[in-house]
């Protein structure tokens, strides 16, 4: 895959959706706002052109997202405006906001809530979560809401049949 496939606003190596696993994506914002724009373009276009059943083309992931579930619950997450969370070089967090990872099975995608201690991750996680769900539904995802180890909700997201 190369950068114009997925949205690489030109950026050497290419854009990278923000997962919340990892730094804060460097740079402004207008600047990071941009790429997210042109990558979710790119998305949605993958979507309209691969597209064989009925319905709307752009409800439905592509072959692309169900190849790489994580970058594409993580693009279509901050393509709505939900911040991803961020760690230190220690692996802490140091923002609040979604972090994607892949789900237990395959094809499957974890989304949760974490922030830095006494951030205040785990009373927003509901509403949070909520706003991912429904951003991801809206895009043809199954998302379903779980508690998890110490009370901790996550989402289980995959792709609708």
């Amino acid at each position: 895959m190369t950068a114009a496939d997925d949205g690489g606003a030109g950026r050497p190596g290419g854009f990278e959706a923000a997962t919340g696993d990892g730094p804060a994506p460097g740079g402004a914002p207008e600047v990071r706002a941009a790429e997210v724009r042109v990558a979710f373009g790119g998305l949605l276009q993958i979507r309209r052109l691969t597209h064989t059943g009925a319905g709307a083309p752009e409800a439905v992931p592509a072959a692309w997202e169900r190849q790489r579930p994580v970058r594409a619950v993580a693009l279509v997450l901050e393509a709505a405006g939900l911040a991803p969370s961020a760690v230190d070089a220690a692996g802490q967090p140091v923002a609040t906001g979604f972090r994607v990872r892949a789900g237990e099975r395959a094809g499957t995608v974890r989304v949760e809530w974490v922030g830095p201690p006494g951030g205040g991750a785990a009373q927003d996680e509901e509403r949070a979560l909520g706003r991912c769900a429904s951003e991801l539904t809206r895009l043809g995802w199954e998302a379903l809401l779980y508690r998890g180890p110490r009370r901790r909700r996550f989402l289980e997201v995959e792709p609708l049949a």
